[in-house]
């Protein structure tokens, strides 16, 4: 059987306090995570564009999320961590002994993430198809990537697989549905053999609110072939910050890590008990699908999110073709 790798998302449940992030560093290593990850943003990348000021609802249906600039921007400055708190959160990881990684978010940070020499570095599920920055990446960087696919089109993963084939660089992707909370009816985990037709190791990002959920949709994403298991994890109380909802706590933790120890038979057993044919059936879904409304709208708020910038203060997205990474004024 082989081992499940387990990623405790630290997110933005740190708040912005370093103190809290080394608790929650710890406390992942002893409820049995094996990676403990944090996201390289800053608020300064943040990029406004004036249609989510407002929005846009047409006859009742949400054509284009509202979320206006300064309350995002007010809200991430205080989440931010310092580039000398990257390099504080690998001593953090050494001194309890799980292994670090971040999330990259724009391409003005690609040199920061090769001096912390990670030997994992993920991409979010909006950069999957950024296929500009993804060739930089693995250029300039050693690491194994990991890829979320969560509002990716079929078209975009392949041509992402393919490109990490050509250069010969061993790389995960993980399934996952772009909507928070993801309830199981929508969770479409057989996406996992298509997935599994590109590259031999996937795994799971679960969105699920794991109060009501608990465990289920990462036990089950493991029976049909996914080896690497990501959660957001807090220590705070669920309505403390934005991401709680999705996020498990530090028992949530260790009873995920504990059924994901277990035979997959055995799950197999478990989860059949507690769903019936049809809902079961449901969860599994079909490995072919389209994205959902709410995943579409979320792709268009999230892919461009975060910028670079030029020496020359030109606006570069993460797709840019004709911007050389030597021209990107690095953060």
């Amino acid at each position: 059987m082989k081992k499940a790798n387990l990623i405790a998302e630290l997110c933005q449940n740190h708040q912005g306090d370093f103190s809290i992030l080394e608790e929650m560093v710890h406390a992942a290593k002893e409820n049995g995570a094996d990676y403990v990850k944090i996201q390289s943003m800053r608020s300064i990348d943040l990029n406004f564009r004036q249609r989510f000021e407002k929005g846009l609802e047409e006859g009742g249906i949400i054509k284009c999320m509202k979320r206006p600039f300064k309350k995002e921007y007010d809200r991430l400055k205080k989440l931010d961590l310092s580039i000398n708190e990257h390099f504080r959160f690998l001593d953090v990881c050494r001194k309890y002994k799980i292994k670090p990684m971040t999330t990259i978010f724009s391409r003005n940070r690609i040199n920061l993430i090769k001096r912390m020499k990670l030997n994992m570095l993920k991409l979010s599920s909006f950069d999957c198809s950024s296929h500009k920055m993804i060739s930089e990446i693995i250029t300039k960087i050693k690491s194994k990537l990991i890829i979320s696919t969560g509002g990716a089109f079929d078209r975009e993963i392949i041509k992402t697989a393919d490109i990490m084939k050509k250069n010969n660089r061993k790389f995960v992707l993980l399934h996952c549905i772009s909507i928070y909370p993801t309830t199981p009816s929508v969770a479409s985990l057989s996406r996992i053999k298509f997935l599994k037709k590109l590259t031999p190791e996937v795994g799971f990002s679960d969105h699920s609110n794991p109060d009501i959920y608990s465990y289920d949709l990462s036990a089950i994403a493991k029976t049909l072939g996914a080896t690497w298991f990501e959660r957001h994890f807090t220590i705070l109380e669920k309505n403390a910050t934005k991401d709680g909802v999705v996020s498990v706590n530090p028992k949530q933790l260790l009873e995920l890590r504990n059924i994901l120890n277990q035979p997959n038979k055995e799950i197999n057993k478990i989860m059949k008990r507690k769903y019936k044919k049809e809902q079961f059936s449901k969860i599994i879904g079909s490995p072919d699908r389209e994205l959902t409304d709410e995943e579409i709208l979320n792709r268009d708020y999230y892919r461009g999110r975060f910028i670079s910038k030029t020496n020359s203060k030109k606006i570069v997205y993460n797709w840019d073709k004709n911007i050389k990474l030597r021209n990107i004024k690095q953060a």
